[in-house]
């Protein structure tokens, strides 16, 4: 070890670099262990969950986007063929 450190343009804290929010949510305790049960090979069920919701999401925008398709599609037919 040496006597003396620089530590001039060092930053207090954690160095974590991240894309994520911290956020704190409540979920019932059933929901989290049905979770927790499911990580496998080191993942863990934080992940899982934003798999989760994003997958809803994802399916969510679909279903807005045919119901947007259908509707013009109806309103186009009716317009041609009065």
């Amino acid at each position: 070890m040496r006597d003396e450190y620089d530590f001039t343009d060092s930053q207090r804290g954690a160095i974590v670099k991240s894309n994520k929010e911290r956020i704190t949510i409540r979920l019932d305790p059933d929901i989290i262990e049905w979770f927790r049960g499911r990580v496998r090979g080191g993942g863990n069920y934080q992940t899982l969950i934003n798999e989760a919701l994003r997958e809803h999401i994802e399916r969510q925008s679909g279903a807005d986007l045919e119901t947007t398709l259908r509707r013009v599609l109806r309103e186009e037919l009716t317009a041609a063929n009065p």
